[in-house]
């Protein structure tokens, strides 16, 4: 029997997934919340309610943390070390550090040569403000977040320094500024398993101006062009994670990425699709655990 655990938040819903897909195959279910862990540095040991994690199989992460934030990098700077001493993980804990942050995802995104909308990253209000007067309509980015979860949009005009100094105050020292693209009203999820297309949904939005669940959007099923398959597969190569979404709009000026997900998603497939991502997320881990390399 493989003891794979699942990292993730208890109680939630695409953690307690995963968890129920792993324990349909193998008979074992593990959920590991990373505030309940402790590493030994003189051993390497990671230990979880009395479980060493380095005698497991493998761990899955699912989520690293209730919210985004910095602290996620500490917890993924442990799952590196077993890593590094020999536990599989999957995704590899770099490769999640390097997508979890906005900014490094970005940077990651643009040295790849990706299409991406024109983005301004400052610490001045002052070029915060000439980034939304030359863009005319902007969407300030907190660099940890999901789901739109504290973005706001500011557009050119008599507020638009109080609003900036507003944001800015709510915990966003460095503000990543990006031009407000003219949208169809969706963008696409495109999902990628071990490097391999599984499939894409559309998030249709209600009249907000962002597609986001949280905001009222709709899962649709939706078939893209091979050229959108084809650049978001490129996009996805860039951080070699084993479940990932990629992030795109098709706009005017040609198809745009936003962002590669760092854990990527079950509910979109499921609802626009009907495929259950995390049978298949499962099955890949299984297949693997026992030839990867740390």
């Amino acid at each position: 029997m493989k003891r794979i655990a699942v990292i993730g938040n208890p109680g939630s819903w695409s953690t307690e997934k995963l968890a129920d897909a792993f324990a349909a195959k193998t008979g074992f279910r593990c959920v590991v919340d990373m505030s309940r862990v402790h590493m030994n540095l003189e051993t390497g040991a990671l230990w979880f309610d009395g479980q060493d994690l380095s005698r497991f199989d493998a761990l899955t992460v699912k989520k690293i943390g209730p919210a985004y934030s910095p602290d996620m990098q500490d917890r993924l700077s442990m799952l590196e070390l077993l890593n590094r001493n020999g536990t599989p993980v999957f995704s590899k804990p770099c490769a999640i550090l390097t997508a979890l942050n906005r900014l490094s995802c970005t940077v990651k995104l643009r040295a790849g040569d990706m299409p991406m909308p024109p983005t301004v990253i400052t610490e001045s209000p002052e070029q915060a403000e000439q980034a939304v007067a030359d863009f005319g309509r902007a969407v300030f980015k907190p660099l940890y977040t999901s789901k739109a979860r504290g973005m706001e949009v500011i557009e050119a005009g008599a507020a638009c320094r109080e609003r900036i100094s507003r944001f800015q105050s709510r915990g966003n020292p460095v503000m990543y500024v990006q031009k407000m693209l003219t949208t169809p009203g969706k963008d696409l999820g495109i999902v990628f398993l071990g490097g391999e297309y599984l499939g894409t949904y559309a998030r249709q939005s209600n009249g907000a101006w962002n597609t986001s669940t949280s905001s009222g959007g709709k899962y649709k099923p939706y078939a893209p062009s091979r050229e959108i398959i084809d650049l978001a597969w490129r996009a996805q190569d860039l951080f070699e994670l084993d479940f990932t979404c990629v992030d795109i709009m098709e706009t005017e000026d040609g198809p745009m990425i936003f962002e590669v997900s760092a854990f990527g998603g079950f509910r979109g497939l499921l609802e626009a699709c009907s495929l259950d991502a995390s049978v298949h997320f499962a099955d890949h881990v299984l297949r693997r655990c026992d030839h990867v390399s740390p």
